[in-house]
């Protein structure tokens, strides 16, 4: 079956419908937003600016540290573990300049995770604000770790009476602690030392990130993406939304996630400012596009209901946002309304997966469809195929979104069975495997409607119970376990585990108590809100749980409970 091409006829007008980006280090973006205007905001931070200018120059300069001090060279890979702040924006970069690979773990990473990407990725260096150091200590006292160049977020941030309509977080305020340990290298004193990095080498097909995303068989997989694939996805957008330089942005999604480092990213590669929160901060976001008057804002469903359900909506100004764009979750037509009608302005919904380097789909701005997750981007083909045998189907038939194009990722790391697995040839080309059901309709919109994996979606944050289940059956009282997804009014859905408790245990122990015992050993989102014991789970007659019966059964008992509560309101 051809590419399909009809969504054209709703392209954006003056948009190329096909793109070529230069082949070099995506450092080349940060080097020239500097040259082109130095003293422009490139951060703001809690009521602290720091230049183009600076950032240039802190990259370069932490850069150089990484090579002649710690032995970071081309390829290698570099840990990052920092909430959002100025220091992950100079550490990915400088990371970039050393040729070497990005590994940003999530903010919420738990020290066995960390321990665990540090292996998987054989890296031997990281890069980490001193909040989050009690996660890597570990790997330090056990020598795994080369070195660790460690800062205080404080060192960037403004003061909190420099910004009294903003409660700044209390890590975000703490004073630099003193160093003491083997290894350990102060974040200041390395920009300080104003080393000067060796000249690049590498060029756009060169590996820039491996971004880990949880997997079906429990472990997360590292994707590699390589600095082509982030310069296309800057350039898709770019194009599609005709990005210029003087449009300030909100980025309060973590930037060690492919949809909040895209924002950091383009920022970058236009020469905007952005304003950075290290953290969800309802009451800061309102103040902020307020009193800054922040054109864009891209953000997931939980944040723009909890912003738009505000008792003071009404009164605040927040008519500088000329763009709100996001996916993950569908937005609730209710709420689409509500914006509308408020800001005069269509939210723009999009879609895309970590191995797709953010979005292959992106609805036409004058053109948006709602709850729909828009055409495929600029230079992507995206289909629709039977999951089993692989035939394309046309429109209004539901089957597995397939996707190929200049951002698919190049595999995943030291799992070449699990790539092939998530690839498929079609026309002789190598499309991913979303493994997302949906349909495309005649005008060649897609819409999700289901998943071929079993995969929750907590406020945009993929959560694979198999992980879960895998680190429950290390509890001692835990016989089995069945994770699937519960509704939840904030965040869409939530993790819900149904749990048999071997015989001793039985009657000893409350749900609460697992629910806390997995708060040690996973990240926070991937928790199970809610533990159910059972005496048992269904299987079929080989012993497989059949834990779509289970999913059912949640569903029904989720859309009840939202018809009682609809039915009362």
């Amino acid at each position: 079956m051809a590419r399909l091409t009809r969504h054209y006829a709703h392209w954006p007008a003056g948009v190329p419908q096909t793109l070529e980006v230069a082949d070099r280090n995506l450092f080349s973006h940060l080097a020239k937003s500097a040259e082109a205007a130095p003293d422009k905001v490139a951060i703001s931070y809690y009521g602290r600016s720091t230049s183009y200018r600076s950032l240039h120059a802190d990259a370069l300069a932490l850069a150089g540290y990484l090579q002649q001090r710690l032995g970071v060279r081309r390829g290698d890979r570099v840990l990052l573990l920092m909430q959002n702040c100025p220091q992950f924006v100079i550490a990915y970069y400088a990371v970039l300049r050393c040729d070497a690979v990005v590994v940003a773990m999530n903010a919420m990473s738990t020290a066995e995770e960390v321990a665990y990407y540090a292996s998987d990725s054989g890296a031997r260096v990281l890069i980490a604000t001193q909040d989050m150091m009690d996660r890597a200590q570990s790997l330090l006292d056990q020598n795994r770790l080369d070195g660790c160049v460690v800062g205080a977020v404080s060192e960037f941030a403004g003061r909190p009476e420099e910004v009294p309509f903003l409660e700044i977080p209390e890590f975000v305020c703490e004073a630099r602690r003193p160093l003491a340990g083997a290894g350990l290298h102060a974040f200041s004193g390395a920009l300080a030392a104003g080393i000067a990095p060796t000249p690049m080498q590498g060029g756009g097909g060169d590996l820039a990130v491996v971004a880990y995303t949880s997997g079906t068989t429990g472990k997360p997989k590292g994707a590699m993406l390589t600095h082509r694939n982030f310069a296309h996805a800057s350039l898709q957008r770019v194009e599609w939304l005709s990005e210029q330089a003087d449009q300030t942005e909100l980025l309060v999604l973590p930037a060690s996630h492919l949809a909040g480092m895209n924002v950091m990213n383009l920022a970058i590669y236009v020469g905007r400012t952005v304003v950075l929160l290290s953290r969800w901060d309802g009451d800061a976001v309102v103040e902020l596009i307020e009193r800054l008057r922040l054109y864009a804002w891209c953000a997931v469903t939980p944040m723009l209901a909890e912003v738009f359900s505000r008792p003071d909506i009404a009164q605040r100004d927040l008519s500088s946002l000329r763009r709100l764009y996001g996916g993950a979750t569908a937005m609730p037509e209710a709420l689409i309304r509500k914006i509308e009608e408020r800001l005069g302005l269509s939210f723009i919904e999009s879609y895309g997966l970590t191995e797709a380097c953010g979005a292959s789909h992106i609805n036409p701005p004058q053109a948006a469809r709602r709850q729909c997750a828009g055409v495929p981007h600029i230079n992507c083909d995206a289909r629709v195929i039977d999951p089993d045998s692989g035939a394309e189907l046309g429109p209004a038939h539901a089957g597995e979104i397939v996707i190929h194009g200049p951002t698919l990722f190049g595999g995943y790391w030291n799992q070449p069975e699990a790539t092939a697995a998530a690839t498929i040839e079609i026309d002789g080309k190598r499309f991913l495997r979303s493994g997302d059901i949906g349909h495309h309709d005649e005008d060649g919109y897609f819409y999700v409607t289901d998943r071929l994996k079993r995969m929750i979606n907590a406020a945009g944050l993929k959560i694979w119970p198999a992980e879960i289940e895998t680190s429950l059956y290390g509890h001692p009282a835990v016989q089995e376990a069945c994770v699937i997804s519960a509704f939840d009014a904030r965040r869409g859905e939530t993790v819900k585990a149904f749990v048999v408790l071997r015989p001793a245990a039985r009657g000893t122990l409350m749900p609460e108590a697992v629910t806390e015992w997995a708060r040690t050993r996973l990240s926070a989102y991937k928790v199970p809100r809610v533990v159910e014991f059972v005496d048992a789970l269904p299987k079929t007659a080989t012993g497989k749980i059949l834990w779509r019966e289970l999913q059912a059964q949640q569903d029904e008992r989720d859309r009840a409970a939202r018809a009682a509560a609809s039915a009362l309101a």
